[in-house]
């Protein structure tokens, strides 16, 4: 859909798409180098946490990375505590919200929080092991940071190799 509203227009959009491929390039290549089956966390996390101007980068890293650590805390608290019940997964998620909405308050990428302590706890629930859970769980989060890191580092290159000093302020933010 392509309106007045839509923010990827232009040589935004086309340094959104070098950004995305350059950073999918360099996350897919690296986790498999490493042996990892399925990054597709990894480069979901660096698409969200790239654009093509660096500020809003930067902000949306900032924000995805306490989001992350938040959720999975709360993920981690809620996979060591107790049995596997299968209620555990929408009460963390629910709790995970909670903190998020009140204690943090950082609005963007605010829906990472829960979404990083499903990740941990789901973890747990399909391997029926607290241990591996929680193993599983923190490499799946690893996962997602390196994806974040890749997404600035990204962002803020291609700025230098390719300065984009006219993209109007309704272009600008993910979206």
């Amino acid at each position: 859909m392509a309106g007045a509203s839509f923010p990827h227009r232009g040589v935004f959009a086309l340094r959104f798409a070098l950004n995305v491929f350059v950073g999918c390039t360099i996350v897919w290549a690296t986790l498999r180098y490493l042996g990892v089956v399925n990054p597709i966390w990894a480069v979901a996390s660096m698409i969200a946490s790239t654009d093509p101007k660096v500020d809003v980068a930067t902000q949306m890293f900032r924000s995805r990375l306490i989001n992350v650590i938040v959720g999975c805390v709360v993920g981690l608290i809620f996979l060591m505590v107790g049995g596997s019940s299968e209620w555990k997964l929408p009460l963390a998620l629910a709790a995970t919200v909670l903190v998020s909405s009140y204690l943090v308050r950082i609005p963007t990428m605010w829906r990472q929080a829960p979404i990083t302590a499903a990740i941990v706890i789901a973890a747990g629930l399909t391997h029926h092991s607290k241990v591996t859970g929680m193993g599983i769980g923190l490499y799946k989060v690893a996962e997602v940071l390196f994806g974040c890191v890749v997404g600035l580092l990204v962002s803020w290159l291609m700025a230098k190799l390719w300065p984009l000093s006219d993209v109007p302020p309704q272009e600008s933010g993910a979206g």
